[in-house]
């Protein structure tokens, strides 16, 4: 038999219906709320442990990020190669010690200078603060080493920039060593190598800094006098108050690749002109195409190709002696 439904009012107004069936009667409301005892949570999954980043695992001072490919990279393979990327070739910032030991030959190099420090004449707030630091962190006294040593068979005077003591600031210092070093070259009828990297006169010294743009040029038109060749090197970066006298009167003018090289930076010179930079706008590739530098070296051929226009320039000038030239 079929049960009959019915409708019927509760007492509280609530709708009901009555079902009938095999003489039972049941009352059920129309919507069943839930009971109350019932856990109406949702189970939340389980936490797993919080992961470490991998950059947090990988100790300090073993892997260095690449700049410009963003490729990690093993910092023994990356000393092996000079500081040169494998992946891009991306030049990194090397230090003066370390460049000479790529380009000198073993136990061959004989530091000029070694004491020779700074004066605050100025008495400039903080600078001698600011020195002392840097004597510190960098092992040198200031921003360049100078020296006579051998790369392959020919004995070079060879000066190096170091852009980690204040920038590579050229202070009078900087420029006392490198004139010392162009007339000791001339002296000994040797070629002069200077590399580049700084970003500067040093603001510390005032005129005094800017005295050694004149000083240096003045040593190198003696050391031309006497038809020495001169090879400038310009490396990332070079700027300002050097490049505007001793890196730039080479008589051959090298580079690095992707080096910056300039007298202003490229935000002073586009607010200057208010006009759009070119691509590529002061770098080494850019000032090659215009005739600015010679060429472009990379960090690893360096020596090799050192050893070749040493080689060469010093054969054209025996053999112009030989004439009477």
């Amino acid at each position: 038999m079929k049960g009959v439904v019915t409708k019927q009012k509760s007492d509280i107004g609530t709708t009901t219906f009555t079902k009938k069936s095999l003489g039972l009667e049941t009352i059920e409301p129309a919507v069943t709320p839930p009971p109350l005892s019932s856990n109406t949570s949702f189970a939340k999954k389980p936490k797993l442990g919080v992961s470490k980043s991998r950059k947090k695992d990988i100790p300090e001072g073993i892997w260095t990020n690449c700049p410009k490919c963003s490729s990690m990279l093993y910092d023994k393979e990356l000393d092996d190669n000079l500081k040169v990327c494998m992946k891009c070739q991306h030049h990194f910032p090397i230090g003066a010690r370390e460049r000479i030991n790529s380009l000198v030959e073993t136990c061959t190099f004989e530091e000029m200078d070694v004491d020779m420090t700074a004066v605050d004449v100025l008495k400039f707030p903080s600078y001698p603060d600011k020195l002392s630091k840097y004597r510190k962190s960098t092992g040198s006294k200031d921003a360049v080493i100078t020296g006579i040593g051998s790369i392959g068979s020919h004995r070079v005077a060879l000066g190096i920039m170091d852009f980690t003591f204040l920038g590579g600031s050229m202070g009078s210092v900087v420029g006392e060593k490198l004139t010392r070093l162009i007339e000791a070259g001339t002296d000994k009828g040797l070629p002069v190598i200077i590399i580049s990297t700084s970003g500067g006169a040093r603001m510390y010294e005032g005129m005094f800094s800017l005295m050694q743009m004149a000083k240096t040029c003045g040593a190198l038109a003696y050391h031309a006098r006497n038809r020495l060749p001169y090879i400038s090197i310009l490396t990332d970066p070079t700027y300002a108050g050097v490049m505007a006298s001793y890196a730039s009167v080479g008589d051959l003018i090298l580079a690095e690749p992707g080096a910056m090289i300039g007298f202003a930076g490229p935000r002073v010179i586009k607010d200057t002109t208010q006009s759009e930079l070119p691509p590529g706008f002061q770098t080494s590739e850019f000032l090659l195409d215009r005739g600015l530098i010679d060429a472009i070296v990379p960090r690893g051929q360096m020596k090799t190709r050192l050893e070749f226009y040493v080689d060469f320039m010093l054969t054209g000038q025996k053999h112009l002696a030989s004439l009477g030239a």
